[in-house]
């Protein structure tokens, strides 16, 4: 089995709704082990927009790393996700953080996500669920990751739950 971290965010329509159902789309192809509180965060990248629902799960599944890109990226598509701005306003997002503990550079496949350090609206929800966690490249533990992330957006951890 392997264990995938995925962070789902959503900043157009029914968010909370948007990240259910995404939740409900990734139980089809793996079990949900954890999942962490439901975040309001600013837009990261393009920060004239909505602001974001983020959380991140824990996953375990049967599937390899690209095959389980090509399952978000099909619940993406289904839920109406376009790809027309970069960093743009979208119904939802999923992103792979951590796929076991393999390092993936692939034109399509970057593992662990390669802004993961740089991200607050990541590193809290990932920290919630996985704090001593360590990236595969620089050893540091979520945790200190997110200790010393540059990214100074307001993060806002709800009591509402996906």
């Amino acid at each position: 089995m392997n264990t995938v971290y995925l962070l789902l965010g959503s900043n157009e329509g029914e968010r909370l709704l948007h990240i259910k159902q995404a939740l409900d789309a990734v139980r089809t192809f793996g079990n949900v082990i954890q999942e962490s509180s439901v975040y309001e965060t600013a837009a990261w990248g393009l920060e004239d927009q909505p602001r974001f629902l983020n959380m991140v799960i824990e996953l375990s599944t049967r599937l390899d790393a690209y095959e389980v890109l090509k399952k978000i990226q099909a619940i993406e598509s289904k839920m109406g996700r376009q790809r027309t701005v970069k960093w743009g306003q979208r119904t939802l997002d999923m992103d792979i953080l951590f796929f076991n503990d393999e390092i993936i550079e692939e034109e399509n496949l970057k593992v662990p996500h390669p802004f993961l350090a740089e991200r607050r609206f990541t590193l809290e929800p990932l920290n919630e669920i996985a704090s001593n966690l360590r990236h595969p490249i620089s050893a540091k533990k979520v945790a200190d990751l997110l200790a010393s992330c540059p990214d100074t957006l307001n993060v806002q951890k709800l009591t509402i739950r996906a």
